[in-house]
């Protein structure tokens, strides 16, 4: 008889018992993610009730191509358009929040006696909210389209952005085991260079040549170039130093400035699915129930700072950026639960070697409870916001109130607002031009000028002349260059505006 391999019966085993605890969950309306844990855990090492898994290796391999393309389809949900129109309500409401619990979750686990790593990735994992619990709540009760869920979906979309900058930077720290300064300045120099070759490439090269090939791309064709794209990218940023997420997530943002855009999201769909099925009963099985048994106080603790430090930091970041409290409370309510992203943030972690095992339950554990305990806060916000204006002073909330006018009306002055966002593009623009050119000059052409300068003070003076000679024309245009709109030249003749928001 024919020998079957391992990994096809293992196989077979996780998207059987996948496919039944997903169908009840979705039977009890509870999110899919979490019946894939529970799945799991099923056929996990620590329950016998099923058979188990037998070759764990290779499950962690595909769980791996999960995670690319988890990153690929959040890529290809972005581009530029979408970024540009993200709020400075939404922005300003996810800093404060991202900061807050990432400080006070790394603050949880020097308190609980953890290493500086556990600690470190424990503020990182926090650092997301769950976009598909968060949607899957908002369509549930029918408030998409409030105003308050567009403020949240930009929140969401700030949050994924960080998160991708933690999968570039926590290996580094990770390495480092400490903030070395240089180290740190020279990989920010080196993704700054990454990043605006791939911005290069995807506004003029690859769009171009995707339009160029449309007419031969069927469904197969543009599946096929996609995903040899995707791992391409992934193979390119590892070699460069950088995270597969990075690389994978690199590439959906490039081809989603493409005119193919939409239908590679739809090809990639069912690949993208079906790995990351495997990816989240991957993270099932690593849930020992003794482990959560021992730490439970930790689960209890985590929980806890998940559910009111991101309830009382988004509303207070939300009220910072001018919403009214009643629209901020409903934000905060809706972003207390930990996101899909904290496992990947995990199993970055897990594979790095520097976090210990029992971090992961925890975060499963956390998630599960939050899981649960968010479509309640959203339907209760409401109500909650009645207890707080019940409860509140009344000094307090007319501040409150006459803050978020006041907000709003320098919100109105398109003109400040035109002007200033004019000033930020020649400033990162070119900023970003001359921090690509000095990384290359200390890549290669410093080496050069050692070997040719070998004393220290002249290698340092050539240096320093080249490296001003080189990046001169863009420092004049920070410092020197004004926007050509019409916004601009009215802010000079309108006394109304060049006296200033006062």
């Amino acid at each position: 008889m024919e020998h079957l391999p391992k990994l096809i019966e293992d196989l077979a085993l996780i998207m059987i018992v996948g496919a039944l605890v997903t169908l009840l969950f979705k039977k009890i309306k509870q999110p899919l993610v979490l019946g894939y844990i529970i799945a799991g855990f099923f056929v996990g090492p620590h329950l016998s009730l099923v058979p188990t898994v037998a070759d764990t290796e290779n499950i962690k391999t595909l769980a791996e191509i999960g995670v690319i393309f988890l990153l690929f389809s959040l890529g290809l949900e972005f581009n530029l358009k979408k970024l540009l129109h993200i709020g400075g309500a939404s922005s300003i409401t996810a800093l404060v929040e991202i900061v807050f619990i990432t400080l006070t979750g790394y603050m949880l686990g020097k308190f609980m006696g953890w290493t500086t790593m556990d600690s470190i990735f424990l503020g990182g994992m926090l650092a997301s909210s769950s976009t598909t619990i968060i949607i899957k709540a908002f369509d549930d009760f029918g408030i998409k389209t409030r105003q308050f869920a567009h403020v949240v979906f930009g929140v969401l979309i700030v949050e994924d952005i960080v998160v991708i900058l933690l999968l570039v930077l926590l290996p580094t720290i990770s390495v480092a085991q400490q903030f070395a300064g240089v180290d740190m300045l020279y990989i920010v120099l080196k993704l700054l260079l990454f990043l605006v070759m791939m911005f290069v490439s995807g506004i003029f090269i690859l769009p171009t040549l995707m339009k160029q090939m449309r007419k031969f791309l069927n469904e197969e064709t543009l599946l096929v170039l996609s995903v040899g794209l995707c791992l391409g990218m992934v193979v390119l940023a590892t070699r460069i130093g950088f995270s597969a997420e990075l690389g994978a997530f690199m590439m959906g943002f490039i081809l989603a400035e493409t005119s193919s855009a939409e239908k590679v999201e739809q090809v990639i769909k069912p690949v993208k699915d079906l790995f990351a099925a495997v990816f989240f009963v991957s993270i099932g099985m690593m849930i020992d129930p003794a482990i959560i048994i021992e730490y439970g106080w930790a689960v209890i603790a985590v929980t806890l700072l998940t559910i009111f430090g991101k309830l009382i930091s988004t509303t207070a970041g939300a009220i910072l950026s001018g919403q009214s409290l009643k629209q901020s409370v409903q934000v905060g309510m809706s972003m207390s639960q930990i996101g899909e992203f904290a496992f990947i943030v995990a199993t970055l972690g897990l594979s790095l070697g520097v976090i210990s095992e029992f971090l992961f339950p925890i975060a499963v554990g956390a998630s599960a409870i939050t899981t649960f305990t968010t479509p309640y806060m959203i339907k209760y916000s409401d109500k909650f916001y009645g207890f707080l204006e019940r409860s509140l002073p009344a000094k307090f909330l007319e501040s409150v109130n006459n803050y978020s006018l006041s907000t709003q009306s320098i919100k109105s002055e398109s003109r400040w607002k035109s002007v200033f966002k004019s000033y930020m593009f020649i400033v990162l623009s070119n900023s970003i031009i001359a921090f690509s050119l000095l990384f290359l000059l200390v890549e290669f052409l410093f080496p050069f000028l050692k070997e040719v300068f070998p004393h220290q003070v002249i290698f340092g003076v050539v240096s320093l002349i080249v490296s001003l000679g080189v990046i001169s024309p863009f420092l004049w245009g920070i410092m020197a260059k004004r926007p050509g709109d019409i916004a601009y030249k009215e802010m000079w003749v309108n006394e109304k505006y060049n006296r200033g928001l006062c």
